[in-house]
């Protein structure tokens, strides 16, 4: 028997399995198991707390498809609150090991248990080479490409994992799943790309949708607003601070001028738990 717990953050659900205290096996898998929606559980993925040798956890986070990544910024937030509602700690913050590095959490809590986390998602990654995406720019701000009929100009960064941001004119009714599954393996994108599509409010509110690489559109991606807030400002569309609407709710990202780190604050909710044979 394998216990799970079912949590999401802005409706960026993950099937969360402690690692440390059970032998987890063939995780990609598992991962593909669980996310499917009608013989699994239904997920984005799975994410897998497990001991760290260098912070106080380490996440490993697998998409639905089976494939493992980077970074989650939404799964994240989630791990904070598996890790303190648990018992596993009783630090409010928490350091987590990625495979996008050493993340630092603060965890808000109310009535003794998690409530939002802010986490400090470090500095955004602006090199062509370290996105990566194909560009001659020093910093991507106009990679132009094609999907079907229509052109799209991006600005590219990475948190650890790459994003693609694009501004659309009105994000209700641009058919996400038609342009992003082509955007996401583009060749410009070596190790294919999330996709951001993004219509301006005004210089403090964004809306976000976003096509996950290997999950499809999905709710909401914390990584992917961190990115976007960050290409909206390098672009002198809004100020260091945002709040970003995604299908899921809202999240609130600053890019910090002092630090040069991003810092995203949003809920973490545990939906239900379980077992599996």
């Amino acid at each position: 028997m394998i216990k799970f717990t079912k949590m999401q953050g802005l409706g960026n659900d993950y099937v969360y399995m402690d690692a440390i205290h059970q032998n987890i096996e063939n995780e990609s898998d598992l991962a593909q198991f669980v996310s499917n929606r009608h013989f699994g559980i239904g997920s984005d993925g799975l994410i897998l707390i497990c001991r760290s040798d260098v912070a106080d956890f380490k996440m490993r986070m697998f998409n639905s498809d089976g494939s493992e990544a980077e970074m989650c910024g939404n799964g994240i937030r989630c791990v904070g609150k598996f890790v303190y509602d648990k018992g596993l700690t009783n630090k409010t913050i928490v350091n987590i090991e990625t495979l996008a590095g050493i993340k630092t959490l603060k965890l808000n809590i109310k009535e003794g248990k998690v409530d939002t986390v802010i986490v400090d998602m470090g500095e955004p990654i602006l090199s062509p080479k370290e996105i990566p995406v194909i560009s001659n720019e020093d910093i991507v701000k106009n990679l132009k490409l094609k999907a079907l009929d229509k052109e799209f100009t991006f600005t590219c960064v990475s948190m650890g994992n790459p994003h693609a941001i694009t501004i659309v004119e009105n994000t209700e009714k641009f058919e996400v799943e038609k342009y992003g599954e082509i955007l996401e393996v583009d060749k410009a994108f070596p190790n294919k790309t999330n996709v951001e599509f993004v219509q301006i409010i005004d210089k403090n509110n964004i809306k976000m949708r976003v096509w996950e690489r290997g999950a499809g559109e999905t709710l909401a991606c914390g990584t992917g607003a961190c990115a976007t807030a960050v290409a909206c400002n390098l672009n002198g569309l809004t100020d260091r601070k945002v709040k970003i609407e995604l299908l899921g709710g809202t999240l609130e990202i600053e890019w910090d001028e002092k630090d040069n780190h991003v810092y995203m604050t949003g809920p973490a909710v545990t939906v239900f738990e379980g077992e599996l044979e």
